[in-house]
């Protein structure tokens, strides 16, 4: 795991500010054999959302992939499949620092993966699968992705 004063994110932010920025990332669909989801409860901020994370340098998106879901609930992502590109300037944001940014997100569906789901981790304080219908409060934004997943048929989802 990078600090975030060390990660790409943190080090950009060391040089502009709060000034508005696109990040690159990754967000995770993973769901179990009865289609529950998984969900993580994030230590910042105490959120509920499926496993995401931002780019960092030298890094594919596979790889941010199989790093974020690594980092944030302790599995191994072994394939997945691209479902969608969230880029629309309605997927702005700013952060809890007052930190703005435009979210450019590359959503995966986790075909397969093995390991078990760690509840704890530097980034998590719970992770657990939900039944779509039971979800917690999450984000709009993931919200949305798991609507467009139950959407999905096949074509990649551009927003």
């Amino acid at each position: 795991m990078v600090d975030y004063e060390d990660s790409y994110v943190g080090q950009l932010r060391k040089l502009v500010g709060k000034r508005k920025l696109i990040i690159p990332a990754t967000r995770a669909i993973i769901q179990n054999e009865q289609g529950d989801v998984l969900l993580i409860r994030r230590k910042d901020n105490e959120r509920w959302g499926l496993p995401a994370g931002s780019i960092e340098l030298g890094e594919s998106v596979f790889d941010c992939l199989k790093r974020e879901v690594k980092e944030e609930t302790g599995l191994d992502v072994i394939s997945a499949t691209p479902i969608a590109i969230y880029s629309e300037p309605r997927f702005a944001f700013t952060s809890a620092f007052g930190q703005g940014y435009q979210m450019f997100a590359v959503v995966f569906w986790v075909d397969e993966w093995s390991g078990a789901v760690v509840k704890n981790t530097d980034e998590t304080v719970d992770a657990r699968f939900f039944s779509p219908g039971r979800l917690p409060d999450i984000p709009s934004h993931h919200r949305e992705t798991l609507a467009d997943l139950r959407e999905y048929s096949g074509e990649l989802i551009l927003k």
